[in-house]
């Protein structure tokens, strides 16, 4: 018998062991009304425009004052979390409004803090604005902790009405050389970066800095704002993610990238993040994520305004989504972001529930998955359409039909060249936890050749 069972792995050609899946997440408890006025039970709610950093006493995720079915308070919202996975409210970091930033922006609440740590300080980067307007400002404070207390050290940047950029959305980040930088800027005139003092924390140089992201507003979605940039020295590349179009309806996620901490910032089909001219603009940048559902379970929509954790080897994209039963309420999600031999981020379709990248045994892949196209074009959700892999190479998927093959690690291709698709996929495979139904499953995460991302998760046999 165990000569039989000996014989039996050997043919299949798969000694690769079992995956490792991550262990239930805590549930989500969405549009918990109860929770509203005990910020002590929001965990994950309300959290609009988080940044993230990384301590020696854990994650801090900062975020914009909002609060879905009751008045908010101003101040700055701050949770921490030591897996990624559970995450608590701490408390406003500020008492309400720095005096000089409301003065001059008549602002109600402070929007996309991002916080980084210079020498023995933590320094806290706010926006104050109030929607659709240029008068603007982003404020410093400083603090010898994540937690505070912050001491206020005045205004950093402000853009009065009329002007071509508005500041906001600030995103303080090192270069390779450890020089720091300031990239921000929303919608109006798209975004900028300047070199910052590394001793006072405020700008290096007079003026806005370089326009390294910008879109023409003369079209319907002519939108970009939350820059953040992240550093890959694998690749020896910076990478530059924004959010696109509407916070409400079909906000998305693009990223391109550069040799340069200044860009220019270039996506996988050499479009430049700054060029206004080139038509439709959607085609510019790659999109990583946007709104989406399964077939089952909770979908959601407009997920943006992202940050970027890089832990070690790992990374991570940090953003709020929208639940697509009531869009009022945002979220916190976390991502594991894995990389293609080519350099590029691609995102995982499930939120981040402790999942390691591992080999995945070939006797896995045949079943049926389904798959989520995150095309560029699209508007708002896009919904799963079934896959199925089957044992002797052949897959479906829709009215495509074509094949699939294994490198007997970690990435299944999928070939439509006969099809009208004529696309090869690349896929990244990870054991994740599927929110959706509420067990362990199998997901990939990769794109085709033309740079559109792929997601996909098995569902059965």
């Amino acid at each position: 018998m165990v000569m039989l069972l000996m014989l039996g792995l050997s043919g299949c050609g798969d000694n690769t062991p079992d995956p490792i899946y991550p262990q239930a997440p805590p549930p989500d408890h969405l549009y918990d009304q109860s929770t509203i006025n005990d910020e002590q039970r929001w965990t994950i709610n309300n959290a609009h425009d988080p940044a993230i950093i990384k301590t020696d006493q854990g994650y801090y995720v900062y975020s914009t004052d909002v609060k879905a079915g009751g008045e908010l308070r101003p101040g700055v919202m701050v949770r921490k979390s030591t897996d990624l996975i559970h995450w608590n409210w701490v408390q406003y970091a500020l008492p309400g409004i720095p005096k000089e930033a409301g003065a001059w922006s008549s602002a109600t609440n402070l929007w996309a803090p991002d916080v980084i740590k210079m020498g023995d300080a933590y320094r806290m980067y706010y926006s104050a604005s109030t929607f659709g307007s240029t008068r603007s400002a982003i404020g410093l404070q400083t603090s010898s902790s994540p937690e505070g207390p912050w001491k206020d050290e005045g205004l950093v940047v402000k853009t009065k009405e009329h002007d071509k950029l508005n500041a906001i959305d600030a995103n303080p980040v090192l270069d390779a050389e450890g020089n720091p930088w300031m990239v921000y800027g929303s919608f109006f005139g798209g975004i900028y970066i300047t070199p910052l003092d590394p001793q006072t924390g405020k700008l290096k140089e007079s003026g806005y800095g370089k326009n390294i992201a910008a879109r023409d507003r003369a079209t319907e979605d002519g939108a970009v704002e939350g820059p953040y940039i992240v550093y890959n020295p694998a690749f020896r590349k910076y990478y530059l993610f924004v959010s696109y179009d509407s916070l409400f309806e079909d906000y998305n996620v693009r990223v391109a990238r550069s040799d340069s901490i200044t860009g220019p910032y270039v996506d996988i089909n050499g479009h430049d993040m700054a060029d206004t001219s080139y038509l439709p603009q959607y085609e510019i940048g790659n999109k990583v994520l946007g709104g989406y559902r399964f077939s089952e379970g909770e979908g959601w929509v407009a997920p943006g305004h992202n940050s970027v954790l890089k832990d070690g080897k790992d990374y991570y994209i940090v953003h709020h989504a929208r639940g697509e039963t009531d869009k009022q309420w945002p979220y916190l999600h976390v991502r594991k972001i894995l990389w293609t031999d080519e350099g590029w981020p691609v995102v995982s379709p499930e939120r981040y529930a402790g999942e390691q990248e591992q080999d995945i045994p070939k006797r896995l892949l045949p079943g049926s998955w389904e798959r989520i196209v995150m095309k560029q074009e699209v508007d708002g959700q896009v919904e799963a359409e079934p896959l199925r892999l089957e044992d002797g190479g052949r897959a479906t998927s829709g009215t495509l039909e074509g094949q699939w093959s294994f490198d007997g690690k970690r990435t299944l291709t999928l070939d439509w060249s006969d099809t009208s698709e004529r696309a090869k996929e690349q896929l990244l495979l990870l054991p994740s936890w599927d929110w959706e139904l509420g067990r362990q499953t199998l997901i990939f995460t990769g794109m085709d050749d033309k740079g559109v991302s792929i997601w996909g998760k098995r569902i059965g046999d």
